[in-house]
């Protein structure tokens, strides 16, 4: 008796085999890659950069201006430490928003290049085959005709050259075909206006990488070179130089300003002179919209406001004639300004040093025992002084405002208050060692900025580049049309139209309008039929008179 062996159970699947770390690691590069260069991520990004430039519209910037700032923070002294710790008022030099900047430049890079290899490809392909059935297309029509197949595809291959579709005939399986269309101009303004946005911010990156500027108050009969030392304050990109400045001076020649009835600042134009160090002045006018171009240089005037002078005379007869400084707007209505003169050379010592710190009023009027101004115009200028003396810290290493004296200097009582009077034009302060401090006039100072841009241009072509391509991409409509000719049951053709638009406004001619005028050609085309006899098909031809 033969035995046979029990069947061996089914071997267990094996697992398969774990992807190695390299091979997980470039899957999950990919993917991410794949949600980064989307085209909806980039839309995110972009939303998210226009919400973070918010606050560097809404809040002061150091960049623009420090007294802006500071002022903020005597405001609002328990919320301006923290929106600072966020880089609030360095909006866009901050590292947040620099990150969204850089996401969303690799974003549209990886989104944009693909697409514009796939819109090459496409633009030099033939329109695609007409579809297998042209009856599903949002708009079909079939139209019957004598006229043979190629002879009505001919007519219709006209009518649409006329109106500049490229065309390409076939022999599809159901009979001659045709496909055609045009509008290839809307992907091509899609991918300008992606282009240009990325050309965009390469010329904002460049102009902050390259780019300057600075800012400073210029007396009248006064100027400065630019240079970072002569600023009050300045900025500058990474990969600018000390020695990479435009070798230009700036003279300020005179200053006007006009104001409306309601004492509103109407103009402020500046008489100045500009040329290189060692180079006669060139005369011109600049304005607050009306600003100097050079190449790659702009001189803008940002505000203005006034210098009292003063002369000071010593005990010993020793006198300084009309020194002076810019005492800052602190009511534009009025211009009512604060400021301080400091005077380190006047005495014997470091601890007999003079500065004056004060009130101008350009139209001054005492109320209540207090100077106030007016009027912005310099009617009637008047100036309230306290003078002070000792050590000003000037050598301490220390920095401090030009524009005040340090605090820390008058509570530590090493500078002493010793007079103060209200001044009109001509009036003098005696101190008590005899020093008298006469108020000798006022002249006006401008608030100057000097910005070089090199990424200007590229800027404004990228902009006209991008709203170019908008206006393509909004208003291009894209069309195909579609026409296959099949033998009628009793002669002739029908003619199977389609058409399939996207995008663009409403078109001036519907797929109605368009297939009346198709069939109206055809019927030109199409050959006339011989006319019907009198009595009908089965009527007996007339016979002449002369045959009866």
């Amino acid at each position: 008796m033969t035995t046979t062996a029990p069947p061996r159970p089914p071997a267990a699947p094996q697992p398969p085999a774990r992807p190695s770390a390299a091979a997980r690691a470039r899957g999950l590069w990919l993917r991410w890659w794949r949600r980064l260069t989307a085209m909806r991520t980039a839309i995110v990004l972009l939303f998210l950069l226009a919400l973070a430039a918010i606050p560097g519209s809404l809040l002061p910037q150091r960049s623009l201006s420090q007294n802006a700032v500071r002022q903020y923070y005597a405001d609002h002294p328990t919320l301006a430490p923290v929106l600072d710790r966020l880089w609030a008022f360095d909006v866009f030099g901050s590292p947040w928003f620099a990150a969204v900047y850089l996401l969303l430049f690799v974003s549209l890079v990886g989104c944009v290049v693909p697409r514009l290899a796939e819109h090459v490809r496409a633009l030099r392909a033939a329109p695609p085959p007409a579809p297998r059935r042209l009856h599903r297309l949002p708009d079909s029509d079939e139209l019957a005709t004598p006229l043979p197949g190629p002879a009505a595809l001919d007519v219709v291959e006209e009518e649409l050259r006329v109106r500049r579709y490229r065309v390409v005939r076939r022999t599809g399986a159901a009979g001659p075909e045709l496909s055609a269309e045009r509008g290839r101009l809307k992907e091509t303004g899609n991918i300008l206006f992606h282009l240009s946005l990325l050309a965009l911010l390469l010329g904002l990156a460049g102009g902050k990488l390259w780019g300057y500027e600075g800012s400073i108050l210029v007396t009248e009969g006064r100027g400065f070179c630019n240079a970072f030392q002569q600023y009050d304050t300045h900025s500058s990109g990474a990969l600018v130089d000390s020695s990479d400045l435009t070798p230009l001076c700036v003279d300020l020649v005179d200053f006007e300003a006009t104001y409306e009835e309601d004492l509103t600042a109407a103009t402020f134009t500046a008489d100045i002179t500009y040329g290189g160090p060692d180079e006669e002045g060139v005369p011109t006018t600049i304005g607050v919209n009306d600003p100097l171009r050079l190449d790659g240089d702009r001189v803008y005037v940002t505000g203005h406001g006034y210098a009292p002078r003063f002369t000071v005379t010593l005990p010993d007869g020793t006198a300084f004639t009309d020194v002076s400084a810019p005492f800052l707007p602190t009511d534009q209505t009025t211009m009512s300004s604060e400021g301080a003169l400091k005077l380190p050379d006047l005495g014997a010592g470091a601890e007999d040093q003079l500065a004056l710190e004060g009130f101008f009023a350009p139209t001054g009027l005492v109320q209540g025992g207090l100077l106030t101004s007016i009027d912005p115009q310099p009617l009637n200028p008047q100036v309230a002084i306290r003078a002070f003396e000792g050590y000003l810290g000037l050598d301490s290493g220390l920095p401090q405002s030009v524009y005040s004296l340090d605090r820390s200097q008058i509570e530590r009582g090493r500078l002493t208050e010793v007079g103060g009077a209200n001044l009109s034009v001509g009036e003098t302060l005696t101190l008590p060692d005899g020093t008298a401090v006469t108020f000798t006039g006022v002249d006006q100072f401008a608030a100057l900025q000097l910005s070089h841009d090199p990424g200007q241009v590229w800027v404004l072509g990228s902009s006209i580049a991008l709203l170019a391509g908008l206006l393509a991409l909004l208003l291009v409509r894209r069309e195909r049309f579609f026409a296959r000719a099949t033998p009628a049951p009793g002669g002739g053709t029908v003619l199977s139209v389609g058409s399939l638009t996207r995008g663009g406004g409403e078109s001036a001619t519907s797929f109605a309008e368009w297939t009346d005028r198709l069939r109206a050609a055809l019927d030109e085309r199409s050959p006339t039929p011989p006319p019907a006899s009198p009595g009908g098909p089965n009527a007996e031809p007339e016979v002449p008179p002369r045959d009866r």
